[in-house]
């Protein structure tokens, strides 16, 4: 799909009226000339979109494909024509192993070779190398031609709508990286989910009562939870994880997760909305509140194993308080390492400043730091996002690189906030495995310093792996289609 336009931006003109960005169907990137220079022999990579020349293309009626103003032309690297060959730009010679044919599946197939322009080892990186492979028809051979691509980090893509019926961790594990923890107040995250979604329990007797839903994979069945509450005040005791591991998230303070005095259930019906047009309570968390489950030993990634994740929360109820996270935590609830942490945090704090805005910011909990990018400084993609629903994703290879992306949930395609190296002494990542919502790792230290957080919760996941941008774009559509108002 063609990227969009955000508003109050001014793109570059292009080369001529007819050249234009190919996007990556796959990745989402433009097809891109590394270094952005013109010099023949300069190799062709996909790099986020931002409107420069190197990144503008036109197909000729010779059968060219040419960037930079037309002065060069994109080249099978030494007339090769055996997969793997390198494409590069080069003088314009006429000669066949600079022609192209752009088919109607969006592929684009050397007259010479026939072989098609392919993303190396289908990465969706930046920098992954574009070369000539044998057709296959995957997305990564797939282009798609945009007169006004949107610079980061607005949306590359618009999520493709899921399957009738797939929920997010359907979607995940289609793409190999499957839930080892699903959560929500609202609604089903399977589209076979038929349990319990979360409990309340009421001042009046303190007794407590399982709130399900209406049907299977479908919304929360509030009017139990409005009959149960009526005449008294409820509280939210625990949320369940509906992907069968057990790993269910307490409130920080009860029998079942022993904590700090700070800590503390949050109330129940402080915020109603409707999903799908049906009735639904979100998870409203003020200073004091926040939950907490050990997983690992239940399938949440330790170490550097790879991991993915996402939530759906609120700009409008938020705070510049320690810290409202959502993800990988330390088991000790103790801030011990860097890299100890890899969670989602949403909030208007910016602790190393040139956070843009007055927030609130997708940002990522890594312990010892909230990175709006991969070091402690001004990340030029970062982004406040203001709307009532707000979608945040979270990826960490482990290792060397991981993502940050967010969205309106109501619609639009993620933007892409940060997609690169981890922060310096943060690889290999220490993850241990505990899985926090509401508050940082080191929630119950005696001061309660990183339980002072605001925001919401209506649903989110934890997957094991790294999960594709298309994977990625699905769960957005999913998300959208569940109709939050």
């Amino acid at each position: 799909m063609p990227a969009l336009l955000l508003a109050g931006l001014v793109w570059p003109t292009p080369a001529s009226a007819a050249a234009a960005p190919l996007v990556g169907s796959a990745s989402g990137r433009c097809l891109d000339v590394r270094g952005g220079t013109d010099t023949a022999g300069a190799a062709l990579q996909i790099y986020d979109c931002n409107g420069t020349a190197g990144q503008a293309f036109e197909f000729t009626s010779a059968g060219e494909l040419r960037t930079f103003n037309g002065t060069r032309c994109v080249d099978a690297y030494a007339q090769g024509t055996s997969p793997g060959t390198q494409a590069v730009i080069w003088s314009c010679n006429g000669q066949n192993n600079q022609k192209w044919r752009q088919n109607s599946d969006g592929s684009i197939t050397g007259i010479q070779s026939g072989l098609c322009l392919d993303v190396n080892g289908a990465s969706t990186a930046n920098g992954a190398q574009v070369i000539l492979w044998t057709c296959h028809g995957a997305a990564n051979q797939k282009w798609t031609t945009s007169a006004n691509p949107s610079p980061s980090p607005t949306p590359t893509v618009t999520p493709t709508p899921p399957p009738p019926g797939a929920r997010p961790c359907d979607i995940y594990a289609s793409g190999g990286t499957p839930c080892v923890a699903a959560h929500s107040t609202t609604r089903a995250l399977f589209g076979s989910y038929n349990g319990n979604l979360y409990q309340v329990r009421r001042s009046s007797d303190n007794t407590t009562r399982n709130i399900g839903l209406l049907t299977a994979g479908g919304v929360a069945n509030a009017a139990a939870q409005d009959s149960f509450c009526s005449g008294t005040s409820c509280v939210i005791t625990v949320v369940y994880d509906q992907s069968g591991r057990g790993n269910d998230l307490w409130y920080q303070g009860s029998s079942v997760v022993p904590g700090s005095p700070q800590s503390k259930p949050a109330v129940a019906t402080t915020e109603s909305l409707t999903v799908g047009g049906n009735k639904a309570y979100s998870l409203y968390i003020n200073p004091g509140n926040s939950y907490w489950r050990d997983g690992h030993l239940t399938g949440v990634p330790t170490g550097s194993a790879p991991e993915g994740m996402y939530m759906v929360t609120s700009g409008t109820h938020v705070n510049s308080g320690c810290c409202f996270d959502y993800g990988n935590s330390e088991t000790t609830r103790k801030a011990d390492a860097a890299g100890a942490m890899d969670a989602i945090n949403f909030s208007k704090q910016c602790w190393f400043g040139g956070c843009s805005g007055s927030g609130p910011w997708v940002q990522a909990d890594l312990e010892w730091g909230l990175f709006p990018g991969g070091s402690q400084s001004w990340n030029p993609n970062q982004r406040a996002f203001t709307s009532k629903f707000v979608t945040a994703t979270l990826k960490n290879n482990g290792t060397s690189r991981f993502a940050i992306k967010g969205s309106d949930a109501t619609s639009g395609g993620l933007y892409t906030l940060y997609d690169g190296a981890l922060p310096s002494g943060y690889s290999p990542m220490k993850k241990q495995g505990a899985i926090i919502l509401g508050s940082g790792g080191d929630c119950c230290k005696p001061d309660g310093g990183a339980n002072l957080s605001a925001g919401t919760f209506y649903e989110g996941a934890m997957v094991a792996g790294y999960p594709t941008d298309a994977t990625e774009n699905a769960v957005q559509a999913s998300i959208i289609a569940a109709g939050y108002r």
